[in-house]
């Protein structure tokens, strides 16, 4: 397919993109390269290395030097690492079958319970 666009059309933004066209993407992209050998530890190791990278743009900064950089002077390189984070993610519940909607859902409300409302900072 070499630099096909993998489902997700040229211009394509978040409202219009749906989870399972990213999950399909990232399947084919995967599935095109014979990597379909892919383990929980493998998996799980290669999110918390470009996780690491993604930190990495933020160390010793300012939080308002982190935030230009995410925003502004580092944009390219932040959204390349956070996509590198997402990506492996989407494998892994690509492989162990784990519906990403259910389970952000569920978690989230376990986190309403363990942090609520009236806890909250601003």
């Amino acid at each position: 397919m070499g630099h096909a666009e993998y489902r997700i059309p040229e211009g394509a933004r978040d409202d219009a993109v749906s989870v399972q066209a990213l999950r399909e993407a990232v399947a084919q992209f995967n599935g095109d390269r014979g990597w379909t050998g892919l383990n929980a530890a493998n998996l799980a190791m290669s999110i918390s290395i470009e996780a690491s990278e993604l930190l990495e743009i933020f160390q010793w900064c300012s939080p308002q030097e982190a935030d230009e950089k995410a925003r502004f002077t580092e944009r390219e390189h932040f959204r390349e690492e956070l996509a590198d984070v997402l990506i492996y993610c989407i494998s892994m519940s690509n492989f162990y079958d784990v519906d990403l909607a259910e389970c952000i859902r569920e978690k989230m409300r376990k986190n309403a319970m363990k942090y609520p409302v009236e806890h909250g900072t601003e």
